[in-house]
């Protein structure tokens, strides 16, 4: 009964086999992204470039309709140009380069969302901002395994540079002054992923499967190299279970996705191997003993 709980809709449904493809592809590429970001103590730009592509992926709609093409090709630009103009404006003005991007995400929040209800529905609206992963086609089960293949053989060439870009960024362009590209490139294979990502859980959830996986890991795993490796393994978990709860609860996938995420994240805050919440308490517990015997009786508290 319960194999058949767990197997069932993926063996009797096609549309919850290719749902169940891509959301392993996407998240198997997001998580690692997701590690670097929050390295880098850049949790929120995730989130900005997120909605920095929704104007693109709008002026797609109003010109292709409902083209994976053409909503692909605006968003990979205005996620670049945003990516540019915010970086130029931290650079040029006293203002810090996450303030330029959170005023950068909330202007293409608004104007995405305007593009789109010129000419669309608000089933359109919601399949763009939700995405529609139990409505996955070829083309963009295609897109989404490419892009993952592609950003995760890209992010293995610039694995070293790029860790270095994280811990010294100083040291890193003393070394070499080409290093400098390390860093776009890790924003280009950024908006390539969340273009790929919002057919499958749309531009407000896809920056879920990237950062929620990737904190969990953080209480699992010491090295970036296992974090990445944890928060793509993390990602497949919550994608699986959220498609099964999506399916035997009839609830929209993309959310379901998200809270199965959610709920590891507050698992591994509390049960985390590395700084959870348990741990913490254990640690403590011995403290206090080896001081209230004066270390005569050290006992482990399991």
């Amino acid at each position: 009964m319960l194999m058949d709980w767990l197997i069932a809709p993926f063996v009797d449904f096609g549309f919850m086999r290719r749902a169940l493809a891509g959301s392993f592809a996407l998240a198997i590429a997001a998580g690692p992204l997701g590690v670097f970001l929050i390295l880098r103590r850049m949790s929120l730009m995730g989130d900005a470039m997120a909605h920095a592509i929704l104007p693109g992926v709008a002026v797609g709609f109003l010109t292709a309709g409902l083209s994976l093409g053409a909503m692909a090709l605006g968003g990979v630009l205005t996620g670049l140009t945003v990516a540019l103009l915010a970086g130029a404006v931290a650079r040029l003005t006293p203002l810090r380069e996450d303030a330029s991007f959170a005023a950068f995400y909330l202007v293409s929040l608004g104007l995405g969302v305007l593009l789109v209800s010129l000419r669309g529905s608000n089933m359109d609206l919601l399949h763009v901002l939700f995405g529609t992963v139990l409505g996955l086609n070829d083309e963009a089960l295609l897109l989404v395994t490419a892009t993952s293949t592609l950003s995760l053989i890209v992010l293995s060439l610039i694995y070293r540079p790029l860790v270095m870009d994280c811990l010294d960024p100083f040291f890193l362009r003393l070394q070499s002054k080409r290093m400098g590209w390390v860093h776009a490139i890790f924003l280009v294979l950024l908006v390539m992923t969340l273009v790929a990502g919002f057919q499958v859980l749309g531009t407000l959830m896809v920056v879920g499967i990237m950062m929620l996986p990737a904190a969990s890991a953080r209480f699992w795993v010491h090295s970036a190299s296992q974090q990445m490796a944890c928060a793509g393994g993390l990602g497949v978990v919550a994608s699986y279970f959220g498609l099964l709860l999506s399916f035997h609860a009839d609830v929209p996938a993309s959310p379901a996705i998200i809270l199965v995420a959610g709920t590891i994240y507050f698992l591994s805050i509390f049960f985390g191997r590395y700084d959870g919440i348990w741990q913490v308490i254990r640690r403590s517990i011995r403290a206090y003993q080896r001081v209230s015997t004066g270390g005569k009786n050290d006992k482990h508290v399991d």
